[in-house]
């Protein structure tokens, strides 16, 4: 069912031997340059001081061999997992990171999987052995080598000794049908030819990866984060890599993969990540998050939103200025307001010509009281006059006030909480009152993007800031300069008798760049800065279950990414979310019209052929023209379902919970249910078995957990059991597509429990 074939040959006793000692050479030579970083390390955190561009450069040396350390240690499993023997008689050794010999003119000890010489491993065939005459897979615990697959592409090669009737995928079928441990492996021994050709496509552009459930899209990704990394590193480095998960099961479940791919610089997040100071983690009605999905509806909204902060008097307001009242009329703020929004600036940098405006007219306006001219002529005040009553008013706490009260500094948090938890502000937005929320509660992932547009339309007004921060330098400098004179002062009397001139510090450094060198170097990496910065433009984009992103939601992610490099994996037959997207066209017409590129994977790897053909017959009702991914094994056992009476469900479950936990060992059993019965299920399965889990939990590595279906999206179980089905088709307007996803996470084995009529899609159950 593969396209790669050969043959397996039995490996001799004397070749394990000999791959034995060569993986050693390698971890030797691996600690040695291990030790050679650390040692440098180390000295580098031991000098101090030097001028601004040596600390700068001392920093980035610093953060090199650091990273160098943090490879090293993160592919210490698995360091080398292939060979391949080439027809000229040389051989090549592929493994997680590239190692030479101490003198680097010879050929390397390990060739990393990413370099286009160890293209062969993952794209020879029998067909077409692109000279590889024989590739070999090593399997190692820790450092030992436990067992060694020959596979034979050039079969007039071989000794006679190979099977021609096997495949040759014994190392693929071998991580098929291993145990999961609640932490996605990678595949970098495995990759097949499909999945190579999107891992090393280019950089540039918007790569579209759709696949079914199992055909390795997230595990594809990922590779491809660390590929592009390997092949970019300095245009990557500087700008970053954000990977888009779909909540925080599924990160934690893809953690340790780029790390075990020697990349530890990307930055991992939700979308309730993506607005720096706010962690979004409530949850709201679907029928809410379609509204605040639309982009149609939310931008006009938001921009009213604005608008409506931006006020005028009824009639008139009246301040005391100096001992007077000063009266400001609605005409004077409509007109600044009117001079403020004709400039196109966000509304807290407009704040400064709608103050400039109207401090300009009451300046006149006080110029016209005091300066008149009692015959009738010319205002007696220059224009020196006017200049200082400006300065007046500008300086006069109650003036400012007032304008302040009239066009405030605003917040992105502080407009969004106003606006949904006022029903006057909502109807003044034009939308509707079922986004009025009390005034506490948690923000939802589907406010971030809502927070972000607000954040563009507010914009920042940092001249404040700016000048407090060259205040403050001035004052460090003059502060060093009364230091140096002092030590200067100080060398004057110690040394007046000597004729002799002995430099001191104020001879070779100034006030300056005393300060320069006391200044704070900023030492994250990109990741940790672009998680910090909401104005982050990233070099590439990765989006998994990329189908449920709400409009605002890309809006916010093109922002992040002008580039518009982008890896976007998902599979439009999955999509869940009332406000997700049924067409890849909708998503990225309004961005790069028809510049972006489809790929799609047909081979599922996942999911075993018994439990696809049930699949098959739910995804027929979800689109009839959508084909299910061709699985490449079976799993010899048959999924089945069982009616049991809704008193008898719990007691049931946990039996069925028992006899599948036994059934697949050390693996993992998924329990998935309706939203309503996730509470009640799930406490009487913690009480009753030891070890299980709930929902989100911050440990993933529980045999059993019991989840809603979106809250396994991404995730894998060796044995998966679906509780209640036609609650979970009737949960959400795209129920259907809930029980399509919920079906395709057995690795294994399937069972469903029902306490009403089995749906007519699940007919097919034994």
């Amino acid at each position: 069912m593969i396209a790669r074939k050969g043959a397996i040959l039995s490996s001799s006793n004397a070749d394990v031997d000999s791959e034995q000692a060569y993986l050693t050479a390698l971890y030797q030579r691996l600690d040695q340059l291990r030790e050679q970083a650390d040692s440098r390390l180390k000295a580098i955190l031991l000098e101090a001081g030097g001028t601004p561009q040596g600390r700068t450069q001392r920093e980035a040396t610093r953060a090199h061999y650091a990273e160098q350390l943090a490879q090293m240690n993160s592919v210490e499993n698995g360091l080398c997992f292939g060979r391949l023997d080439y027809t000229t008689g040389a051989n090549q050794y592929i493994g997680r990171i590239g190692l030479f010999a101490e003198d680097r003119d010879q050929d390397p000890l390990l060739v990393d999987w990413r370099a286009p010489a160890a293209r062969p491993f993952y794209l020879a065939t029998a067909v077409n052995p692109e000279g590889v005459t024989r590739r070999r897979h090593l399997r190692t615990r820790g450092r030992v080598l436990t067992s060694v697959d020959d596979e034979v592409l050039d079969l007039e090669a071989g000794d006679g000794t190979g099977r021609e009737d096997v495949t040759g995928e014994a190392a693929l079928l071998s991580a098929l049908t291993a145990n999961r441990t609640g932490r996605m492996r990678d595949i970098v021994e495995t990759i097949q030819a499909e999945q190579d050709e999107v891992i090393r496509s280019g950089l540039a552009g918007a790569l579209v990866v759709q696949g079914g459930p199992g055909t390795g899209k997230t595990a594809v990704a990922l590779h491809r984060a660390a590929y592009l990394l390997y092949t970019y590193r300095q245009q990557l480095t500087k700008s970053g890599v954000l990977i888009l998960g779909p909540n925080l099961t599924f990160l934690r479940y893809i953690s340790q993969v780029l790390p075990s791919l020697a990349e530890t610089g990307v930055l991992l997040a939700t979308l309730g990540d993506m607005f720096p100071g706010v962690r979004a983690r409530g949850h709201e009605p679907d029928d809410v998050a379609l509204v605040k999905g639309d982009l149609d509806l939310m931008l006009p909204a938001l921009e009213n939103a604005v608008a409506d902060r931006q006020t005028v008097p009824e009639t008139f307001a009246e301040v005391d200025h100096d001992g007077y009242p000063l009266r400001i009329e609605r005409a004077l703020i409509e007109d600044a307001r009117a001079v403020a929004r004709r400039s196109g600036r966000p509304h807290n940098v407009a704040r400064a010509v709608f103050v400039t405006e109207a401090i300009h007219a009451l300046s006149l306006q006080i110029a016209e009281r005091i300066g008149a001219d009692p015959l009738g002529g010319e205002n007696l005040l220059s224009d020196a006059d006017l200049a200082e009553t400006r300065r007046e008013l500008r300086e006069d706490i109650d003036v400012q006030q007032m304008l302040f009260d009239f066009w405030p500094v605003l917040t992105p948090r502080q407009v969004l909480r106003d606006l949904l938890t006022d029903a006057g502000r909502l109807e003044s937005a034009g939308l509707p009152p079922s986004l009025l929320r009390d005034r506490d509660a948690r923000w939802t992932p589907a406010d971030v993007p809502l927070l972000d547009e607000l954040a563009e339309l507010l914009g920042v007004d940092d001249t404040l800031k700016k000048r407090e921060a060259a205040r403050e330098r001035e004052a460090a400098i003059d502060y060093a300069e009364g230091v140096l004179e002092i030590v200067e002062g100080s060398r004057s009397l110690d040394f007046e008798d000597q004729e002799e001139e002995i430099l001191s510090a104020i001879d070779v450094v100034d006030a300056s760049a005393f300060v320069e060198r006391h200044e704070v170097i900023d030492t994250r990496t990109a990741a940790e800065r672009a998680a910090a910065d909401r104005t982050w433009m990233f070099g590439h984009v990765i989006v998994d279950e990329a189908q449920e992103l709400s409009p605002m939601a890309w809006r916010l992610l093109m922002r992040r990414c002008p580039s518009r490099s982008m890896t976007v994996v998902g599979d439009v037959a999955q999509t869940s979310e009332p406000a997700g997207s049924t067409s890849w066209d909708q998503i990225f017409e309004p961005y790069v019209g028809q510049r972006w590129r489809l790929v799609e994977l047909s081979v599922n790897y996942r999911t075993p052929a018994e439990v696809m053909a049930v699949a098959a017959d739910v995804l027929a009702e979800v689109g009839p023209a959508l084909k299910p991914p061709r699985s490449v094994r079976s799993a010899g056992v048959t999924p089945w379902a069982r009616h049991v009476p809704a008193e008898a469900l719990a007691e049931e479950l946990i039996a069925d919970v028992r006899k599948e936990a036994a059934a697949v060992e050390s693996g993992r059993v998924g329990v998935l249910v309706p939203a309503r019965l996730q509470e009640t299920l799930g406490a009487a399965l913690v009480e009753a078995v030891p070890g299980a889990a709930v929902g989100e939990q911050p440990d993933l590595l529980n045999h059993v957990v019991l989840m809603t279906v979106r809250q396994a999206k991404g995730l894998e179980f060796d044995s998966v059991l679906v509780i209640c089905p036609d609650e979970i088709i009737a949960d959400s307007p795209r129920g259907l597509s809930d029980l399509y996803v919920a079906v395709t996470r057995a690795t294994q084995r399937l069972g469903v429990l029902h306490t009403a009529p089995l749906p007519p899609v699940l007919s097919s159950l034994a």
